[in-house]
């Protein structure tokens, strides 16, 4: 009896390890199709979303529609035409000075990892889930947290990646 759950337990950690391996690997290849050289930002359309409220802009493609802005004007959503469930989307809140620096779920401090075209440090996560994949930086300055974020379906976004990255490259915070 000993010997078959020492067996058992031996293919339940080399399952596991099998499956977070795959899930790495598939992972990677995922992130490898993302950083094909195809995207051509200058065969799109752009217009520059400003947000007069926080001082903020960033372009995006110019067939992209709005949905119906928020009533305190923090931020905006735009949808693809060609698929609604692909998103941009920007917003900004005042912060507490001591929550500026700091992870509010960790409590972490906040490693900038990602710089925009104008100079600004910030945070950028990629996250591809079983549904949903997306891009997030997070910049502060002062006591404004803004936020720019692209979403897509987990299959489609190595399609998007490029496109996301490019325009948080190019967000700028325009009030100082």
């Amino acid at each position: 009896m000993a010997t078959a759950n020492k067996i058992c337990s031996l293919g339940r950690r080399i399952y596991r390890f099998a499956a977070s391996v795959s899930g790495v690997i598939a992972l990677l290849i995922m992130l490898w199709g993302c950083t094909a050289n195809d995207f051509n930002a200058r065969a799109i359309a752009w217009k520059t979303y400003s947000n007069s409220r926080y001082g903020f802009e960033f372009p995006y493609p110019s067939n992209w529609t709005s949905l119906t802005a928020p009533t305190n004007s923090d931020g905006i959503v735009f949808i693809s035409p060609q698929d609604n469930s692909v998103e941009i989307r920007s917003w900004a809140n005042q912060q507490l000075p001591n929550s500026i620096l700091t992870d509010q779920e960790s409590g972490k401090k906040i490693k900038p990892n990602f710089q925009t075209a104008q100079g600004m440090s910030g945070v950028m996560v990629v996250e591809v889930a079983q549904g949903v994949g997306s891009i997030r930086l997070t910049l502060t300055q002062n006591q404004v947290k803004y936020y720019w974020e692209g979403r897509s379906n987990s299959q489609k976004f190595p399609d998007y990646y490029r496109l996301f990255y490019y325009i948080a490259q190019h967000y700028r915070i325009t009030k100082s």
